[in-house]
């Protein structure tokens, strides 16, 4: 089969058809970076081009309060800062980590409503001279576009309002949880509308909601089909209206979900995290003639790369059957992982995942 640009491979994947090859794309945390660098990395070469993975970008807009920004302090090693959704945020420099959130504007549903009458869709919310300058390459480069949501109980808890406020409000409070999922979706999809009738349009709409850890769930199936499955469905709906695919990004333990996404019309679930308990080959047995599966590839093992060629023999000639697969690791690329060993992860995800 003749090579095919990575939007024609993402395209088939998502119809459940076979390519020339299942696409390969990941995310280096900065450490990693730093670390490729010092192992060859030219500075002056991105990591995906350098490593020849499949062409991807998003398309985003600012849905958020508008709080201003500024650097509380700032060390070698981290930098304190505010953000524009209202959380005091820590982010470490040198370590393939999250950042740490120490605190937060909206903390109660008065906090909300000064914070919701901020959060009105404008045109000057997206960067249209971005889009203006690169859309037209993308598109003749065959990139896999993706109009990025931001809407949620993973940005609510983590940028918003603090994870143990939000879980004792979705019991406690379940109004004011569904007035602020709604709100951030309504925003968002309102700005990505202005967007897309520009002329910008994408291929995929996804957006990043953690609902798992290791093992389990933040809340229970029921809270789930309350209040965050109607806003997820909302979504889907509207990303299918656009003729277009739906993915969730959701880290954890989200198996007992899984049937609830497919049955709101969800097209593709990442990162498929392997060492939280989730089980690629099962969801693709159950539902991989529905569910596009990306990633899945157990990071913990990429300081071993004969486990993580291992695992990927083991996996990617199952997960690719019949189109439906994405390959890439089952959150992000580590620091644990050289230059030379990630090449190979390279090698092998294009070697696997080939249909010739």
């Amino acid at each position: 089969m003749a090579n095919m640009t990575s939007h024609e491979r993402f395209k088939r994947m998502f119809e459940h058809r076979e390519a020339d090859r299942v696409p390969f794309i990941d995310g280096p945390w900065l450490a990693t970076i730093e670390r490729w660098h010092r192992e060859g990395l030219p500075e002056d070469v991105p990591w995906d081009v350098y490593f020849d993975v499949d062409k991807t970008v998003g398309i985003g807009a600012d849905n958020s309060p508008r709080y201003e920004t500024q650097v509380i302090e700032e060390t070698e090693e981290y930098r304190i800062e505010t953000t524009r959704w209202g959380a005091t945020m820590k982010n470490f420099k040198h370590s393939a980590s999250t950042p740490e959130f120490l605190g937060f504007t909206v903390t109660t549903p008065d906090k909300w409503r000064e914070a919701k009458a901020r959060m009105v869709p404008s045109r000057d919310r997206v960067d249209w001279d971005y889009l203006k300058a690169n859309y037209a390459a993308w598109r003749e480069q065959g990139y896999w576009i993706t109009g990025g949501g931001w809407f949620g109980f993973d940005v609510t808890h983590s940028y918003t309002v603090g994870t143990e406020r939000l879980l004792m409000a979705m019991l406690e409070d379940p109004e004011w949880v569904s007035e602020m999922f709604n709100h951030f979706l309504d925003v968002n999809l309102a700005l990505l509308d202005m967007i897309w009738d520009e002329g910008y349009t994408f291929d995929c709409y996804s957006w990043p909601d953690d609902m798992g850890y290791k093992y389990h769930q933040f809340f229970s199936l029921k809270t789930y089909r309350e209040l965050l499955k109607p806003v997820q469905a909302r979504a889907i709906e509207w990303a299918h209206r656009k003729g277009i695919f739906a993915e969730l990004h959701s880290c954890g333990n989200v198996m007992p979900l899984v049937p609830e996404f497919v049955e709101i019309g969800l097209d593709g679930l990442n990162p498929l995290e392997v060492k939280a308990g989730m089980d690629p080959i099962a969801l693709k047995q159950e539902h991989g003639d529905r569910l596009l599966l990306h990633g899945g590839i157990n990071a913990l093992f990429y300081n071993d790369i004969e486990a993580v060629e291992a695992q990927m023999r083991e996996m990617v000639p199952v997960l690719k059957q019949g189109g439906g697969y994405i390959c890439g690791s089952d959150h992000s690329v580590p620091s644990s992982i050289s230059l030379k060993d990630f090449g190979r992860v390279v090698e092998l995800a294009k070697e696997l995942g080939s249909y010739d």
